[in-house]
């Protein structure tokens, strides 16, 4: 274990009284080598103590004098007021502590669903993942989901069972849903050691040793397990050594094994850590962030078991034009490839940007390209620019500590980058890349907002803009139809954080109710004359038209027929009777929605030789329509979604039940592979407004679903 820096107060812009509690770090030269590096990810459902336990990680090391608290809003990681307010994490920050000469990055991410675009950010910068279960919580479904999405990435992961202070903690239960969500392949290396009701320490399986952490210590203590503890804990040895022989790339070992022979701890270690580092073994250790326990074992597995980014293979790559460019290794003296996976607006600092280096060195004061591709859905257009690194820094949280360079495989922070947004790629600028995007959650809660007044308009698009740079799951959009400005977002959390960002810039706003995009039609044929006639002196206005309008079928859109005889309306004014008509459209002739699936047939009409004009005629097309409507039944029609519903098997009867009290017609359901059903539907975007939100509640967190635009249907 490190020991602790003198406590000296450490001056990092973006972060307030809580800075009194960093230990200096200035001494601290970045790492030069790839190897001496570790990008972890810390996943885990929200209230697990993911973020406690990188506090007690980063007091144990010493880069922090004491540990904050997620009350005060004085941990290291949640600085943001947002994530203060709400008491969880709402973003991923990088946390790095020196354990031995190697660099360990801990990134901890959010745990609640809303964020799940900070955590696959978090996931893309990281190079392993550590699971943190609480010991008296249940692993929720989306726990498990995010498991499997980390076995599809190809990520080593480990598992921590926290909170073993907890009157109500139990690790054996506490296992067995670990084993009962993630597989058989999940194995504990060592045992909590208890004296009376409270874990005072652990007793390791391979080597037989039991740890004993004294609070007031910085190391535990170890001594030889007792007789006691070795015939209790000689189940789970044998389940280990089994578990590791099943791994091992040694075909003799298991012979050997079967055949008596006492496997070397060495040997069993070694393996371990192989079979960890390639993803084919995951270690279950136990943590305590209030008395301790279990750091140093969670440290030693974090830098010796867990793979260095040179053993990781870097994402895709590809030229400008988008065609594959080869894979550049981890090297330091490689050519520049490096990705921001987070953005911010700092108030003193404008834009800070972290990114993952994945090959070559950035260095200070060196050009490079920016260039970002792919978004353009989320409303980030294709840019290529060549910019500046002026200043380079290593985060710590939202803290920033300037260093000279930051190598392949490391995560550093550039600020007064004017282009960079979240995922775009930051390249050198004679050999300019892209990276492939990762995979972006989509958006399906609306919110509409309106600036309160007109001149906080310029303000809001503004910071719009700012917001949208650092955050790919939302999506703006100003609705054609009903002129709304509609945030996209991932669910009610991430929408107030949007707002609060928004107001904390000094932008005046206020919600209003989503207007869904209705839209009219006839429901049976029906005539409208229009007369539009006006003298005031000199030319007056002189038009009338007679039209038939007629329903067509769904989608079949809007048709406009001249079936006058003998010239009694001359060509051009035909012409301005079809655009009077078709801009009444726009307007609505009942409920100010746009009318479709129509068939207008101009039959008959007058004409005067002089006061006739085109906007007279156009007027009297207008007229005219509003006539026939109002001769006849005029039909709402709601948009139709087609919707994927993606759920455990455990939650289709649910979920199926729940789309029918939303008028939802089911169209089929399909196996998608484990225990999750697709269930696809139609169902009226009226009812999907708050879909995300209820379907997770329903689902117990597990239930995602996509929809697309289908068409429009008559109003019940």
């Amino acid at each position: 274990m490190a020991t602790k820096a003198p406590k000296v107060p450490a001056k990092s812009p973006g972060r307030g009284a809580s800075e009194l509690r960093r230990a200096d770090a200035a001494g601290l030269a970045p790492p030069q080598r790839p190897e001496e590096i570790r990008n972890v990810a810390l996943v885990g459902r929200s209230g697990s103590g993911k973020t406690m336990l990188t506090e007690a990680l980063l007091a144990a090391t010493g880069a922090i004098s004491r540990k904050g608290s997620i009350a005060d809003g004085t941990t290291v990681s949640d600085s943001d007021p947002s994530a203060i307010h709400q008491q969880r994490s709402v973003s991923f920050s990088v946390v790095p502590v020196v354990v031995d000469g190697v660099k360990v990055n801990l990134i901890d991410t959010p745990g609640y669903t809303d964020f799940i675009g900070e955590l696959r950010a978090g996931l893309r910068a990281a190079d392993a993942a550590l699971f943190v279960v609480s010991a008296i919580d249940d692993i929720d479904a989306a726990t498990t989901a995010l498991w499997g999405e980390c076995e599809r990435l190809g990520l080593p992961r480990a598992v921590v069972i926290s909170r073993l202070d907890h009157p109500r903690a139990d690790f054996d239960a506490a296992l067995a849903r670990c084993q009962a969500a993630f597989g058989d392949s999940v194995l504990p290396i060592y045992l909590p050691v208890r004296a009376g009701a409270a874990v005072t320490g652990l007793l390791g399986l391979l080597s037989g040793t039991v740890s004993h952490q004294d609070p007031a210590a910085a190391t535990p203590a170890h001594r030889d397990a007792d007789d006691v503890e070795r015939a209790a804990s000689e189940s789970a040895r044998g389940a280990l050594i089994e578990g590791i022989i099943a791994e091992s790339e040694d075909e003799t070992l298991l012979d050997r094994y079967l055949g008596g022979e006492v496997i070397a701890a060495e040997i069993l270690i070694r393996d371990l850590e192989t079979a960890v580092a390639r993803g084919s073994f995951y270690p279950v250790l136990a943590a305590s962030s209030e008395t301790g326990v279990g750091l140093a074992e969670l440290l030693e597995v974090l830098t010796r078991a867990f793979p260095s980014p040179v053993e990781r293979e870097l994402p895709a790559v590809t030229d400008l034009a988008g065609a594959p460019a080869g894979q550049p290794g981890c090297d330091p003296a490689g050519p520049l490839l490096g990705e921001v996976v987070r953005t911010t607006i700092d108030p003193f600092l404008g834009r800070v940007c972290l990114v993952r280096v994945f090959s070559g060195t950035l260095r200070e004061d060196t050009s490079v390209h920016v260039g970002g591709h792919g978004l353009s859905d989320r409303g980030h257009e294709d840019h290529d620019t060549d910019e500046r690194v002026t200043h380079l820094y290593s985060p710590l949280g939202a803290g920033l500590r300037p260093v000279p360079y930051c190598v392949a495989g490391d995560i550093g922070a550039l600020t007064k980058l004017g282009t960079a947004e979240t995922g775009d790629t930051i390249s050198a600028k004679e050999l300019p890349l892209l990276i492939v995007p990762w995979d972006m959650p989509e958006p399906l809660m609306p919110v509409a907002i309106e600036a309160a007044s007109h001149g906080d308009e310029d303000a809001l698009a503004r910071s719009l803009g700012k917001v949208t740079a650092g955050d790919p799951t939302l999506r703006v959009e100003r609705n054609s139809e009903t002129h709304q400005l509609i945030l996209w977002c991932m669910g009610e959390a991430h929408a107030e954080v949007v707002l609060r960002t928004l107001r904390d810039q000094g932008v005046n706003l206020h919600t209003v109710d989503v207007v869904t995009p209705l839209r009219e039609t006839f429901t049976a044929a029906a005539a409208g004359h229009g007369r539009f006639v006006k003298q005031s002196g000199g030319h007056g206005q002189y038009a009338v038209c007679d039209i038939l309008v007629e329903p067509l079928d769904r989608g079949a859109g809007f048709e406009f027929v001249d079936r006058t005889v003998g010239g009694v309306i001359p060509g051009p004014f035909i012409t301005s009777v079809e655009k009077g008509v078709r801009t009444q459209l726009q307007k609505g002739v009942a409920a100010g929605f746009p009318v479709v699936d129509i068939r207008v047939t101009l039959v008959g009409g007058k004409t005067h030789s002089v006061d006739s004009s085109d906007a007279a005629f156009q007027a009297a097309g207008a007229l005219a329509l509003r006539e026939a409507a109002a001769a006849t039944r005029i039909q709402l029609l709601e948009p139709v979604s087609a919707v994927t519903i993606s759920v455990s098997d455990d939650y289709v009867g649910p979920v199926m039940s729940d789309l029918s009290s939303r008028r939802g017609r089911l169209t089929g359901t399909s196996s998608a592979g484990g225990d999750l059903t697709e269930i696809t539907a139609e169902v009226p975007d009226q009812e999907l407004l708050r879909y995300g939100i209820e379907l997770r509640a329903l689902t117990a967190g597990s239930g995602r679903f996509r929809r697309s635009y289908l068409r429009h249907e008559p109003v019940p």
